[in-house]
């Protein structure tokens, strides 16, 4: 089995700033949705909907909600995507190390 361990650290540097990214997008997304929610009530509210549970039920049912509910599903997709490349390459560096001592071991038997 050959590791190009490199290209796995490489990769592993390379790909920290970006899962930061989708992990911080992803938070930022989830905790919009709260603001998003109430922005939408008041809007219901103001065209009549007196009742905090018809406020919600139009806001959910708001094509501004479902807009927003799609874009955190692609965060979470891409945040999960990237930290499933992260763990993968981390195996890979654990599965690498464990062949450099295999190996280390094997020279010192055979002389």
């Amino acid at each position: 089995m050959k590791i190009d361990i490199e290209k796995v650290l490489d990769f592993l540097r390379d790909s920290s700033a970006k899962y930061a990214q989708a992990k911080a997008n992803r938070i930022y997304m989830e905790e919009y949705k709260s603001s998003l929610l109430a922005k939408l009530m008041q809007n219901a509210q103001l065209n009549g909907v007196t009742s905090a549970a018809g406020q919600e039920r139009d806001a959910r049912a708001s094509n501004d909600y479902h807009i927003h509910l799609d874009g955190l599903r692609e965060a979470v997709e891409s945040e999960e995507t990237l930290r499933w490349q992260l763990i993968a390459a981390q195996a890979k560096c654990d599965v690498w190390r464990s062949l450099q001592a295999s190996s280390r071991m094997e020279s010192k038997n055979v002389m």
